[in-house]
């Protein structure tokens, strides 16, 4: 594969600082809805939201039929206007200023809701994952699965002859978004995809910032300079801040033998969105007035949606969720490599689809076994061993690596 200098260059600049988004998930959306709904300026939200009308989003409607909705988290330091973050939030997120980082889709979860009230599940897709780039924007067939974003952002704005205009830009975002929407599908065997909730690093923070602290546990004391990351061991509770740090980081620093990975940062993004639906069930959020402006404003700023998705028949769906009725599962990945001096992760792609096939399509649950069937059958799992079943002595299941499904509920310990 060969790239254009543009496209060169503009990889060389994601490869000098590789932070992450973290993620805002369903139940984030979902409290935004509802604090529109309370204010009374539910229409004005809805209508100061961004939308992008998407192609091939012909799905059954809202709350009739399963789901499958495409969270996009993005590393850039800008709005959805393309306007810089105040400096304070740079600041707080260690994310420097506006001119470090491109458009990455660090963070891209399929959030698969079933029809009639079944358990959804949450399948992250790895940002480095080597992927076949169906629109080849650019001319680039090939790349990280992240990168579709940015390639089909740059495509666009070069096919604008230089345009500066804010609606060449948006146009530039919509190109982007379908290019993301159309190579995650194609990658996952042709998966319908009905809505898309697309959110910016100043999202995460701000939100966090509003509902803090945020209660999480971790099973090894870490620290990372290049996030912030600093934390012990066990539970404790997260301020924005920190909640930036615990989603971003990817490596530890200290002399301890913890070996942290990508892939257990995206386990923290799963446990996070966790810890912070039980934290919005005993939140008092909705008395708070200025709180629940503050989450419109967010929602203004930098959330994006497809122009389909409605935000009270999100709310609805999103009740579930919030009381535990998802888990989370991570895509495998076969091997890593090196690929024009970037490191990939190399997947199996008929076992990904496979996967992902199963999970959107589960057996038929059979009838619950007798009390003493289900005591037994229990036994074997124990709290760290990766099975996420908590005992008595330990109230937050453990989660001791990235393969095994994370079920929400609880705040769950994890690496």
């Amino acid at each position: 594969m060969t790239l254009t200098p543009e496209a060169a260059a503009r990889r060389r600049l994601y490869r000098r600082r590789r932070w992450t988004v973290g993620i805002v998930l369903v139940v984030v959306l979902a409290l935004i809805a509802t604090a529109a709904i309370v204010v009374g300026t539910y229409v004005d939200a809805n209508n100061g939201i961004h939308r992008s009308s998407i192609r091939g989003m012909e799905g059954p409607a809202q709350n009739t039929g399963e789901t499958n909705i495409l969270i996009m988290g993005l590393d850039s330091r800008v709005d959805e206007n393309g306007n810089p973050f105040p400096q304070a939030i740079y600041d707080q997120i260690h994310a420097e200023d506006a001119s470090v980082g491109g458009y990455n889709t660090n963070v891209l979860m399929l959030i698969h809701i079933p029809a009639g009230g079944g358990k959804a599940v949450g399948i992250s897709i790895p940002r480095d994952d080597y992927v076949d780039f169906p629109d080849a924007p650019n001319g680039v067939e090939k790349g990280k699965i992240k990168e579709a974003y940015g390639d089909a952002f740059e495509a666009a704005r070069q096919s604008s002859n230089g345009s500066g205009s804010a609606d060449a830009y948006q146009k530039a975002r919509t190109a982007a978004r379908q290019s993301t929407i159309d190579t995650v599908s194609a990658f996952l065997g042709g998966v319908r995809i009905d809505h898309f909730v697309e959110v910016t690093m100043a999202a995460f923070y701000e939100v966090a910032e509003a509902v803090q602290p945020v209660t999480v546990c971790l099973n090894h004391a870490t620290a990372d300079t290049y996030s912030g990351a600093d934390f012990p061991a066990g539970v404790q509770e997260l301020n924005a801040a920190q909640a930036m740090a615990f989603v971003r980081q990817r490596r530890d620093t200290t002399d301890s033998d913890f070996d942290m990975t990508d892939l257990d940062r995206t386990r923290r993004q799963q446990a996070f969105m966790v810890s912070l639906a039980v934290k919005l069930r005993q939140a008092s959020t909705f008395t708070d007035f200025g709180k629940l402006q503050k989450l419109i404003a967010v929602a203004k700023k930098d959330v994006a949606l497809d122009d389909k998705l409605d935000l009270l028949s999100f709310a609805q769906q999103a009740q579930s969720l919030s009381g535990g009725n998802i888990s989370f599962v991570t895509l495998p990945i076969d091997h890593f490599d090196t690929v024009d001096g970037q490191s990939v992760n190399i997947v199996d792609v008929d076992a990904i689809r496979a996967q992902v096939h199963d999970l959107l399509n589960p057996p038929t649950p059979t009838p619950a076994p007798s009390s003493s069937a289900t005591k037994d059958a229990g036994s074997g799992g124990t709290a760290g061993q990766g099975s996420g079943t908590p005992s008595p002595a330990t109230p937050h299941p453990v989660y001791t690596d990235s393969s095994s499904p994370l079920q929400a509920g609880t705040v769950p310990c994890v690496n």
